[in-house]
């Protein structure tokens, strides 16, 4: 059996797996940060109205922004921008209750999740949203292109 030959093949399958072990952990590390950072920027989202925090929508969704209202309308990104300034004052609160982020690749990611509200008027006063909301890596910067709210009516006992 020849050492030398054995040797070197090890050397050289080291040399090829230890870059793809260190490229497959940071990239789960990095994953683990922008999943972090998607899940923040969700609850931020969510808490926008109550506090007319229009900064968080600028930031979160992309220019080019599409979603699908419950009711089936669409809105852009200067619509929920308007709405969240006139939200302000009757969203009493707006949180999110679980977020689950799915990557697709390195610069696509599915957000999908649930939120609890309490509006000060209106009919229902109370209700859930579910919703999903597609979140694209553009110029360094993560933000939402889609997204679409349903809601959930209330069960009876």
């Amino acid at each position: 059996m020849n050492y030398r030959l054995l040797l070197a093949a090890g050397v050289l399958l080291a040399l090829v797996l230890v870059p793809v072990i260190a490229l497959t952990h940071t990239q789960t590390a990095d994953q683990s940060k922008i999943e972090r950072y998607i899940k923040e920027s969700e609850s931020a989202w969510a808490e926008a109205g109550s506090k007319g925090d229009t900064a968080t929508i600028e930031r979160i969704l992309s220019d080019d922004f599409v979603g699908v209202a419950p009711d089936g309308n669409f809105y852009d990104k200067a619509k929920e921008i308007a709405n969240t300034r006139e939200e302000q004052g009757n969203v009493l609160s707006n949180h999110t209750n679980e977020i689950k982020v799915r990557f697709f690749g390195n610069d696509t990611a599915v957000a999908q999740g649930s939120e609890t509200w309490d509006n000060r008027t209106g009919d229902p006063k109370r209700g859930t949203y579910v919703w999903t909301d597609t979140w694209i890596l553009r110029s360094g910067k993560w933000q939402v292109v889609a997204a679409e709210d349903l809601t959930v009516l209330p069960t009876s006992n």
